[in-house]
């Protein structure tokens, strides 16, 4: 049999299976319909296997695939972790390297030592005349006694906003300033350059340019009111250029305050005439450098400050940039204004946009939404910083509004209403209670925030709320289960009072309309079923067969409040009650109780015309009834059945709408006085009691 099976499977399997040439070939071989039957249920048995096979490869297959992404998962936080490592790396090998080039300098200076041996001071200032010569226009250049040179070497410079080369000059560094001399095109004798410019030491400040190929092996001068960059032949005579003048420099400072003190120390008196001067111009002129001594930018973290904020923003190192920026603004807080702090003011505030632009884009929908409302925190934490709060508190609120979008949107419609409520109640509030918690730690100190949030608060409910609608309300489900919803979105909504947030009022008057559409539904379908009923009403006792079902009904009735159903029932397992009556009041109580489930203050009226409505079909069916009957036994049936629902029904129907709304129904109470039961008089004439 087994044999049989796989050659029939491999027959149906192969590639040039023709199912009519099969079909007819099987019918002209087989002897009757036996055989065909037989083949029939070989080839269902076959087809059983099949799917069975095909549903254990589907379950084998989903398995594998949440194997997948948990792999994906677990790989994630593994990345996330190697990232951390290689950022530890990375400042560790930095500190090495800092260390390596303190330790370089140091053999480098003593290289240099062993290599330029000291000169005197004569023999400096002859090789500094003998060069000089060359250079057209500085002949008073020797006239300032004790200037020397230093160092000398070939330069090319570039233009500072575009990049671009300038022009090829030659540098002489002396004791005291900083010649610049561009390259002759046209040489005559032995003059090679022309003079360009000349700084004081103590006029500019050298600054490091970080290479960026082709860019590289640069430096920046920088001097009131204009900067200049130039780029040595190679790397080791670019930090020949920075350590030399970076040590002339300090030599210099040391040298005039060695003078200083000397002057400070009288060897004679001194009259006071002497020491008023008789330059009529010393009150006007003023030295362009004045207001720069006030604030001292030469110091290396400041040179540094744009390199390193674009360095940390490259690393994503955001508290180490608001870090620079709150040290910078320390100490420039109570200095005066110069054009040197307005020239780095507007690099760094380009920096600042460039930053502030990068976490707007953390906070963006587009990013990853997964890790919850603490995974903005740290872009949140870093704009508020940057005095940004309101921009801030604006993408944080965006972010979670995706965020709750995304996950009621991926949440699985099951096939049980409640269920699904119930998973999407647990996901709406929860998200938003953290919501409000992160919200609340983020923006302690920015009071102003907070009515965003509330603004933003009720636009998520809205959201929340037309998924709920639409899988409560336009689904059509019954009154119980939509009522039942309602419960659990009040009882959610009542959690985020812990943080002072009440969306009660909100939810209720998002969902008043559609609650309306409900109760009206529900109160059409239970009249047109009573008056179904009603059509086909005999006006007979009920018989329930068995003292069981008895039980039950008593139980069903006892649960809708009417305790005195005891006294309608009769001998076995007779009702002295209508089928149609019974009926009605299990149908309207069961209304009336998912209605006061449904209950708030907007829906007073509209469930309070519902049960009068439902009531009038039933009180007219009876009146009606009355009066068209002609037998005596029969009225004085369906009185009773009158005075049940005049005596019984309608008052508990009163007791508990008071009960469930907090306040007596007068039109209740006026419908009931109004539907005074009929009895039968003696003369067969009816009169109302």
């Amino acid at each position: 049999m087994t044999d049989q099976a796989n050659r029939l499977r491999k027959q149906l399997e192969s590639a040039n299976f023709d199912p009519q040439n099969y079909v007819k070939h099987l019918s002209q071989q087989s002897d009757g319909d036996r055989d065909l039957q037989e083949h029939r249920q070989k080839i269902q048995t076959l087809a059983d296997e099949t799917a069975q096979n095909l549903k254990k490869n589907v379950y084998k297959n989903y398995r594998q695939f949440i194997e997948t992404a948990k792999e994906i998962s677990y790989l994630e936080s593994e990345m996330y972790q190697l990232s951390h490592i290689l950022t530890e790396q990375k400042s560790i090998m930095e500190s090495i390297t800092q260390s390596l080039l303190s330790t370089d300098k140091d053999e480098t200076a003593k290289e240099m030592l062993a290599a330029f041996p000291k000169e005197t001071e004569e023999v400096k200032q002859r090789t500094l005349t003998t060069l000089l010569e060359k250079v057209e226009g500085c002949k008073n250049i020797m006239d300032t006694p004790g200037r020397y040179l230093v160092y000398n070497g070939d330069l090319v410079e570039y233009d500072v906003d575009n990049m671009a080369q300038l022009q090829k000059v030659h540098a002489f560094l002396m004791n005291d300033c900083l010649l610049i001399a561009t390259w002759l095109a046209n040489r005559h004798g032995t003059v090679k350059y022309k003079y360009n410019a000349l700084y004081d030491l103590e006029s500019f400040a050298i600054v490091n340019v970080k290479d960026h190929p082709p860019m590289k092996d640069m430096f920046k001068i920088l001097m009131f009111p204009e900067s200049r960059i130039f780029q040595a032949e190679n790397s080791k005579i670019k930090k020949e250029w920075l350590e030399i003048l970076d040590e002339t420099k300090k030599n210099k400072v040391t040298k005039e305050k060695h003078k200083t003190e000397e002057v400070e120390v009288p060897n004679s008196p001194v009259r006071p005439e002497a020491l008023v001067s008789t330059n009529p111009f010393d009150d006007e002129e003023t030295n362009p450098f004045d207001s720069e001594e006030a604030v001292d930018l030469g110091m290396e973290w400041i040179q540094e400050l744009p390199e390193d904020l674009d360095v940390c923003i490259a690393q994503r190192d955001f508290e180490g940039a608001v870090d620079l920026l709150d040290k910078l603004n320390d100490y420039l807080k109570d200095q005066p204004v110069s054009p040197r702090v307005k020239e780095l003011r507007v690099k760094v505030d380009e920096r600042v946009r460039q930053l502030t632009e990068v976490l707007v884009f953390e906070l963006s929908p587009d990013r990853s939404l997964r890790g919850g409302p603490k995974a903005t925190r740290r872009a949140v934490s870093q704009l508020i910083r940057l005095g940004q709060s309101t921009k801030a508190c604006e993408l944080f609120l965006k972010n979670r509004a995706a965020a709750v979008q995304t996950a009621i949107r991926q949440l699985r419609i099951e096939g049980a209403t409640l269920l699904y409520i119930h998973k999407l109640c647990n996901i709406f509030f929860t998200s938003l209670l953290e919501t409000a918690k992160e919200f609340e730690m983020d923006f302690a100190g920015n009071t102003g925030c907070y009515s965003a949030f509330v603004v933003w608060s009720r636009s998520s409910m809205k959201t929340f709320v037309d998924a709920f609608s639409g899988q409560v309300f336009d689904s059509k489900e019954s009154l119980s289960t939509a009522a039942e919803c309602v419960k659990v979105a009040k009882e959610h909504c009542k959690q985020l009072s812990e943080i002072g947030l009440d969306l009660t009022f909100t939810l209720q008057s998002l969902l008043v309309k559609d609650i309306k559409a409900a109760l009206q539904s529900y109160k059409e379908i239970i009249i047109e079923a009573t008056k179904h009923r009603n059509s086909e009403e005999m006006w007979r006792k009920m018989n329930l067969m068995t003292p069981e079902a008895l039980t039950k009904l008593k139980e069903e009735m006892r649960s809708c409040g009417m305790s005195s159903f005891n006294q309608y029932t009769g001998d076995d397992c007779w009702v002295n009650l209508s089928y149609t009556i019974v009926a009605f009041t299990k149908q309207m109580m069961a209304f009336l109780e998912e209605g006061l489930k449904l209950y708030f203050p907007e829906l007073h009226m509209v469930l309070l015309e519902s049960l009068r409505e439902i009531i009038l079909v039933a009180v007219q069916h009876v009146d009606y009834s009355l009066r068209c009957e002609q037998e005596a036994e029969k009225k004085a049936f369906i009185l009773q059945n009158a005075s049940f629902l005049h005596d019984t029904v309608l008052p508990v129907v009163e007791k508990r709408f008071e009960e469930g709304v907090g306040k007596p129904a007068k039109q209740l109470q006026d419908l009931r006085k109004s539907a005074r039961p009929i009895r039968v008089n003696p003369d067969s004439t009816m009169s109302q009691v």
